[in-house]
Formats: structure tokens, C-alpha cells, sequence
């Protein structure tokens, strides 16, 4: 059985020893801790010994964490291209099976990294197992890799992260069981559960019950003052988010009111309107009406003066668009034939027949001769 394990108290150093072999990336150690460095990129690291058998595990304190890819892995070939890789990616950690350079996720525990969070994988014959600060958080069978005997880490390089106390060894199968690294506290149940239930890993206030309830209740997260009811209500009531002060009614009305978001001065009403009145939005002076109208009447935007009307006009009037004054009108006049008309005659010789009555032709001096049809 063989067993490795560094806890790199030493000195700060880009060389980590020969108990090391950096198959990828550039290591080193700073305040007596592991750092892949701040390059960026998947690097991968083993320790230089192999494991005597196929069944065997990894482990390593992650000291410090952000949001990267960081993880173990146990059952790996030399340069760590295949085995079983228990990593987290800064929301859950993830049981991988690697083989033939591909990576296939065989089981999930929903958790990100904390700092001094243990993460350990396993594999014993065809059982993969993942931890968590010694508690098992994924076990699967796969018979993908049977064989290997190199141990390691593989992380993303990220300057935030940091690693500390890595152990690995073989694993018997029916061996007794080693001394425990940690002990944490039982919790005491309530009730009665079938299943095996592992070490807690931290404790919460209980919180009063009311009522039964059939179901084992997980811890609360947190605690709010209960808010007073009045009457009677059938079914659960959620924290009230805001409380608003009640307005008074008036008169009776049988529906569920909501609380007033505002209220405005009520018009005086004149008269009788047997329909609801809404909530006046503004108030205007009311114009004057003359005479009697059946329809009803809009608000007045605008009032202009009335013009004088003489005499009826059955049809509505539009407003005038302007006035003109009216021309006074002459005594119409009619086109009476003159009794006397003065005819000019060319000198070429040309008949002028003239109706019967008193005419008058008016010749010029030079020799002409007229014919005068009378």
C-alpha cells in the first residue's frame, strides 16, 4: 500500500520538488501554500510516485477560491489525460469520467467552493465516489477506466486560487477504516428517517412548529416578525410586504374595497344624476346658457360674442370666417333699341337694308351712291 502527501510548508519557490511533476503550467509555491500561477488556461499536476494499485484516491484542501475550475483526480494515467477528475466550477462539483481524452459527467453536487472546503475522489473497482469535507456527495459505477495509478490536480490558472495538504493512497477494499481527519457534531432528529444520514455540516436554529406537519422540515434560513390577522381567513397568509392606513367609508357597499391610493375634494352637484359619479379631475366655471336645449352640453373651451340674427334661417349657421361690406345695388338696367341709329358705309358700293321707321345715314363727302329700303 502506498500513501504521499505534501503540505507545501516550505519556502516560496517556482521549483515544488522532486516529489512533483508538472505536466502542464507553470506551479510554485507562495506562503506555504499551492498556486497554479495567474497565466490562465487548464494546467494539470501529479506527484511524482505512483500508487501501487488501481484503487486509489486523491485529496487537497482548497485554501483559497473564485470562480474557476479546480479539482482532484485519482485512477490517472502518467500524464493525466484519463482517469476520474472531482472538480468545481464555482457553482457545483462534478464527478468526471475521462477516457480517451474526452470528458463525460457522471454525477453532480450542486455547492460551490469555499475556502477550506476538503475535496476528495475515489475510485474502487467500478465505485466512483466524490467528497466534500469528508462527507460522500456523489457515488456512481463505471466501468469506463480500470486502470491507473498516477494522482493529481488539475486547476484552471487563476491567481485567486490556492491549494494545501494534498494526500492521496490505495485503497483496500474491506480494510478498516483509517482515523478520522474531522469531527463534526451530530445533530438529533425529529421523528424517524430510513436512510443513512451523514455528519451535518453546520447547524441551524430549529424553528417552532404550529400544527402538524407530515414532511421532515429543513432549517429555516431566516426569521420574520408574523404580522397580526383580523377575522377570519381560511388559507395561509404570506409576510405583508407594506402596510397602508385605511380610509373611511361612507354609505354601504358590499364589494372587497382596496386600499385608496388618493382622494380628491368632491364638486358640489347641482340638480339629480342617478348614474355613479367618478372622482371629478379638475373644476371649471360652468358658462351660461340662454334658451333651451335638449341635448346636453359640453364644457366650453372658448366663448365668442353672438351676432344679431334678422329675420329666420331654417338651416344651422356656421361661424363666419370673416364679413364683407355689401355694395349698394344701381336701378337694373334694360336695353331699348334707339329710335335713331347713324350707319358709316364703306366706299365700295354695299346695300344697307334699314327697318322701316325714322333713320338717320350719315355719308361722307366723297361720291358715293346708297340704296335706302324704306
Amino acid at each position: 500500500m502506498t500513501s504521499f502527501s505534501d503540505n507545501f510548508n516550505r519556502a516560496d519557490s517556482t521549483d515544488l520538488g522532486a516529489s512533483w511533476v508538472e505536466v502542464s503550467g507553470d506551479w510554485s509555491i507562495v506562503s506555504n501554500q499551492l498556486s497554479p500561477g495567474a497565466a490562465g488556461g487548464t494546467i494539470i499536476l501529479r506527484a511524482a510516485g505512483a500508487m501501487a494499485s488501481n484503487d486509489n484516491y486523491a485529496q487537497a484542501t482548497i485554501a483559497a477560491t473564485t470562480t474557476a475550475s479546480q479539482g482532484v483526480w485519482c485512477r490517472g494515467n502518467s500524464n493525466i489525460s484519463q482517469g476520474y477528475l472531482w472538480r468545481n466550477n464555482g457553482t457545483s462539483w462534478d464527478l468526471f469520467q475521462v477516457f480517451g481524452g474526452s470528458f463525460t459527467n457522471i454525477g453532480t453536487y450542486t455547492a460551490a467552493a469555499a475556502p477550506g472546503d476538503v475535496a476528495k475522489v475515489q475510485a474502487v473497482g467500478s465505485t466512483i465516489k466524490g467528497f466534500v469535507n469528508g462527507i460522500q456527495r456523489v457515488s456512481v459505477t463505471d466501468t469506463a477506466v480500470t486502470t491507473g495509478t498516477s494522482v493529481g490536480i488539475r486547476s484552471d490558472s487563476a491567481g485567486a486560487v490556492r491549494y494545501d495538504d494534498f494526500a492521496a493512497a490505495d485503497v483496500t477494499a474491506g480494510a478498516a477504516l483509517g482515523v478520522a481527519t474531522a469531527v463534526d457534531a451530530a445533530q438529533p432528529l425529529t421523528g424517524s428517517k430510513a436512510a443513512t444520514l451523514g455528519a451535518a455540516a453546520e447547524t441551524a436554529t430549529a424553528q417552532p412548529l404550529t400544527g402538524a406537519k407530515a414532511v421532515a422540515l429543513t432549517p429555516a434560513a431566516e426569521e420574520d416578525a408574523a404580522q397580526g390577522l383580523a377575522g377570519v381567513k381560511a388559507s395561509t397568509l404570506g409576510v405583508a410586504g407594506t402596510v397602508g392606513s385605511a380610509q373611511p367609508l361612507i354609505g354601504t357597499k358590499t364589494a372587497t374595497l382596496a386600499p385608496v391610493v388618493e382622494q380628491d375634494i368632491a364638486q358640489p352637484l347641482s340638480g339629480t344624476k342617478t348614474g355613479a359619479l367618478g372622482i371629478a379631475a379638475a373644476a371649471e366655471a360652468a358658462q351660461p346658457l340662454t334658451g333651451f336645449v335638449t341635448t346636453a352640453l359640453g364644457t366650453v373651451t372658448a366663448a365668442e360674442t353672438a351676432r344679431p340674427l334678422t329675420g329666420s334661417k331654417t338651416a344651422t349657421l356656421g361661424t363666419a370666417v370673416e364679413v364683407d361690406t355689401a355694395h349698394p345695388l344701381t336701378t337694373p338696367s334694360t336695353n331699348v333699341p334707339s329710335p335713331e341709329r347713324t350707319y358709316r358705309i364703306p366706299a365700295e358700293h354695299r346695300r344697307l337694308t334699314v327697318v322701316a321707321g325714322h333713320r338717320r345715314c350719315s355719308i361722307p363727302a366723297e361720291p358715293r351712291t346708297n340704296t335706302i329700303w324704306r
